[in-house]
């Protein structure tokens, strides 16, 4: 079997013994807050165990960084742009698994020296795979995939601004309501992803980019024919200590959303201008 096969059939099986047997079944102390705002559940921390323990078995060299082992020990992430290793997202969209409805997804992404080389993304509750290698495509269930747009006459744009102050929340979104019909976000960057290369989002705006929410979903995308950079406009690298992501189907969408947010973005952090 293929690195890519292993991979996938190991996040399957994660996903057929740990999550969905506990998908709508948690009990009240099966959910904690691990920081304001950000529940973690028993389904997390186990599915990640034989994630990094099938990971490492495959015996390629590279570390395994996890979303809950980053959480107890930040250390982990120092020196996460050099060498190769394997980014772990559990369980994407945690908070809509704890709450028994939405979208949620495993994700895990190979990086070699800050840049995607492989990437999965798995649904459990569909069984949906999106896989993407660098320099030979994208597909999804083995069957290749190119980005197609939505179609409509307004484009559909789903913004992550939850991070952001109220203001500049706001600002944001009346900027892209002159161009987009705004979408409401998944809240599941696993689900975000193939939104925007299925035809159902055209562009999507991130502000938090935390290494293992987007390394795959970045790489499956511009695998498929997508656009997708830091806020400034420069390349996406894991480990960069450049600000946001901005991803739309194509480089023409990516221009637009660019240009109609370019102010917003500009006043958060004073980050300076998206440049195409």
């Amino acid at each position: 079997m293929s690195l890519a096969g292993h991979v996938a059939a190991l996040m399957r099986d994660v996903a057929d013994r740990v999550v969905m047997p506990r998908h709508q079944a948690l009990a009240a102390h099966e959910i904690a807050e691990k920081s304001p705002g950000e529940v973690v559940t028993c389904v997390d921390r186990e599915a990640e165990a034989r994630l990094r323990e099938g990971l490492d078995r495959l015996g390629i060299g590279a570390r395994v960084v996890g979303e809950e082992a980053c959480a107890e020990n930040p250390a982990l992430l120092d020196g996460i742009g050099s060498g190769a290793v394997w980014l772990v997202d559990p369980l994407d969209g945690t908070a809509n698994f704890a709450s028994g409805s939405g979208a949620f997804g495993i994700m895990v992404a190979l990086v070699s020296e800050g840049e995607p080389v492989a990437s999965w993304m798995l649904d459990p509750g569909t069984g949906r795979m999106c896989h993407a290698e660098r320099g030979l495509g994208a597909w999804i269930d083995e069957r290749p995939v190119r980005t197609r747009n939505s179609g409509r006459l307004r484009p559909v744009a789903a913004l992550a601004t939850q991070f952001m102050a109220p203001a500049e929340r706001v600002r944001a979104h009346r900027a892209a309501e002159r161009r987009f019909a705004l979408e409401p976000i998944p809240r599941c960057a696993a689900e975000s992803y193939p939104r925007l290369v299925n035809g159902r989002n055209d562009v999507a705006l991130f502000q938090r980019i935390l290494p293992w929410d987007h390394a795959a979903g970045v790489l499956f995308l511009t695998e498929a024919g997508g656009h997708a950079t830091h806020w400034d406009g420069s390349a996406y690298r894991v480990g960069s200590d450049r600000a946001g992501l901005l991803a739309a189907a194509d480089g023409r969408l990516w221009e637009v959303a660019a240009e109609v947010l370019r102010t917003p973005l500009a006043e958060v952090g004073s980050l300076g201008a998206l440049a195409a």
